[in-house]
């Protein structure tokens, strides 16, 4: 029973893989098709412009910490080495955040059939979407 036990829980750790957020990728170069996959309206798109204004100017910061980071401290010990990819991925954990946060604004100014849309399309990829409070948005 016990070997049985064992082997079912070993197959289930791995097929449990966790599933990646189904993210947008504002602020890249897929703020065209995001655009035109959602049929966003002129006011959607007006925001998804300044969004990834934005974002750039957020990640751009970051991506000059992260470089100054690895500039200053090329030639440090192994020890320091390991102290700053803490710093490295930390930085680059903002950057993530950064891109969620306006993903998760542009989410909550879509309308029923948009969002009901993304979800699905979530779906097919087997993708993990971003939930919203759907009673509070930007509008």
């Amino acid at each position: 029973m016990k070997a049985i036990l064992f082997y079912l829980f070993l197959i289930s750790s791995f097929f449990s893989v966790a599933q990646e957020e189904c993210s947008l990728g504002i602020g890249g170069q897929d703020d065209e098709t995001i655009a035109e996959v959602f049929q966003l309206s002129e006011i959607q798109l007006e925001k998804l412009k300044n969004w990834s204004a934005e974002l750039k100017v957020r990640n751009d910061h970051l991506k000059n910490q992260a470089e100054y980071l690895l500039k200053r401290h090329a030639q440090s010990s192994p020890e320091d080495l390991m102290n700053i990819s803490y710093k490295y991925r930390d930085l680059l954990d903002s950057m993530k955040q950064n891109s969620r946060m306006l993903d998760k604004r542009l989410l909550s100014i879509f309308n029923d059939r948009q969002y009901n849309f993304y979800i699905k399309l979530c779906n097919q990829l087997t993708l993990r979407p971003i939930y919203i409070d759907r009673s509070v948005n930007e509008k």
